[in-house]
């Protein structure tokens, strides 16, 4: 059985990451993929409350304790969901992953990026996503489209100052890993997005077989 692939969707709230992470989960689903769709935090029934934890605007942490808990709900991500589906041959999809805890809590929170990296070798044993697509937004634009959205979460009340950081987090990220992570400006068009996408979608698609079909 083949082993499927794992792709991960990063950007701060308010990117678009949602719209195109459903229309790339029927894209492969039209393939004959199985396609599992999950998040981070959260994906198992642990991560789902170590989520809601984190996100409790009324509570307060140390960036680190906030950095751990991160850890601690993607160790039993991987655990429960997404190796497993890995193996049995899916494409997992995710919304979010190790490079948000690079950007949210590295740049944002100023936490040292050897701790970080610590954890990441620790928790994930040199696994890693096979392809990144990061929607990038100017922090205002991000600010406008998340105005008459749910109420703010507790990282979503941070100043703009913290999501310009947590920004330069990330293209510095996609600057690292530029064959895995692939910058889409998601303050564009709906329309230039997808094309967008759908380009970096069907290219990875193509890479994955030879002329017989077979990976």
């Amino acid at each position: 059985m083949q082993y499927g692939k794992f792709i991960t969707f990063e950007g701060i709230d308010g990117a678009g990451k949602s719209t195109h992470l459903a229309w790339l989960e029927r894209f492969l689903q039209e393939k004959g993929l199985e396609v599992l769709v999950t998040r981070e935090p959260g994906g198992t029934v642990l991560g789902e409350a170590l989520r809601a934890l984190l996100l409790d605007q009324r509570r307060t942490m140390h960036a680190e304790t906030e950095a751990l808990l991160m850890f601690a709900a993607r160790r039993e991500h991987l655990d429960k969901v997404i190796l497993p589906a890995l193996e049995r041959g899916a494409w997992v999809i995710s919304d979010r992953f190790t490079d948000a805890s690079f950007a949210y809590q590295g740049g944002g929170r100023g936490m040292a990026l050897e701790k970080l990296e610590q954890l990441e070798h620790w928790v994930q044993e040199g696994f890693s996503p096979d392809l990144t697509l990061y929607f990038d937004v100017p922090v205002e634009v991000s600010r406008e489209r998340l105005q008459s959205a749910r109420a703010a979460d507790r990282f979503e009340r941070e100043l703009d100052d913290f999501f310009e950081r947590v920004r330069q987090a990330y293209l510095q990220r996609a600057r690292q890993f530029p064959q895995r992570i692939r910058v889409i400006d998601g303050s564009s068009s709906l329309e230039k997005v997808k094309a967008a996408v759908t380009e970096i979608v069907e290219k990875f698609w193509s890479t994955q077989f030879d002329r017989d079909g077979k990976e």
